[in-house]
C-alpha cells in the first residue's frame, strides 16, 4: 500500500503548483482588464471573469479532492482547463472585434512575456506595470501569452494525474486493500 498503508494518501497543496500560481495571475489580471477595458454592465465581466476564477478555483478544489477520489481531481483539473480555453476564447474575441493582432508564438513580445514566467517569484506583481501602463491589446496578449502556459501545464497535470491514477489506483483499490491485510491479520492472531 502506498504511503506506509494510509487510505486517504496526502493531497492539497495546491498552491505549490506552478499551474495554480498561473492560474491565480490570470485570474487578478482578468479581474484588471476588465475593469479598466469594459463597462461594468457588459455581461462579459462576468463571464471572463467566472472562466478565469473557474480555472483557478477548481485546481484548489481538485487538488483538496484527492485524497479521496482520483477521479475527481481528474475532473476539476479538467474544469479548470477547459475554463481557461473559455476564456482564452474571450480574449481572441477581443482582440479580433478591434481588428488588433494576436502576437505570434514566438514573436519578440510572446518570448518576453514567457521569459517572465520562468521567474521562481513569478506573481501578478511581475506584470502590474505592463497591465497597469500598456494598451489593451499588449494586455489581452498578455493573457493570452499566460493561459497558453496555464494550459501546457494543466494538460502536464492531467497526463500525469492519468498515468498515477493507472500505476497506483484509487481509494476503492487502496480500501480493499487494506481490508484485506486487516483481515490477514486478524486471521494470524487467531491460530
Amino acid at each position: 500500500m502506498n504511503d506506509n498503508g494510509r487510505i486517504i494518501l496526502p493531497h492539497g497543496k495546491y498552491k505549490e503548483l506552478l499551474s495554480f500560481r498561473k492560474a491565480e495571475i490570470i485570474y487578478d489580471l482578468t479581474v484588471q482588464f476588465c475593469r479598466r477595458y469594459y463597462s461594468c454592465k457588459d455581461r462579459t465581466v462576468d463571464q471572463m471573469v467566472q472562466a478565469a476564477r473557474s480555472g483557478k478555483q477548481n485546481i484548489a478544489e481538485g487538488c483538496m479532492a484527492s485524497g479521496t477520489s482520483k477521479e475527481t481531481e481528474i475532473k476539476l483539473i479538467n474544469v479548470a482547463r477547459a475554463s481557461l480555453e473559455e476564456l482564452l476564447q474571450d480574449y481572441h474575441d477581443f482582440l479580433r472585434t478591434r481588428d488588433q493582432p494576436v502576437w505570434e508564438k514566438n514573436s519578440t513580445e510572446a518570448l518576453y512575456v514567457r521569459k517572465l514566467g520562468r521567474s521562481a517569484d513569478e506573481s501578478f506583481e511581475t506584470y502590474r506595470k505592463f497591465i497597469e501602463t500598456r494598451p489593451s491589446a499588449v494586455v489581452a496578449n498578455i493573457a493570452i501569452c499566460l493561459i497558453h502556459q496555464a494550459n501546457y501545464l494543466l494538460d502536464r497535470q492531467l497526463t500525469a494525474l492519468e498515468q498515477k491514477f493507472l500505476t497506483e489506483g484509487g481509494i476503492r483499490e487502496r480500501m480493499t486493500k487494506a481490508r484485506l491485510e486487516a483481515r490477514k491479520q486478524q486471521e494470524k492472531g487467531k491460530k
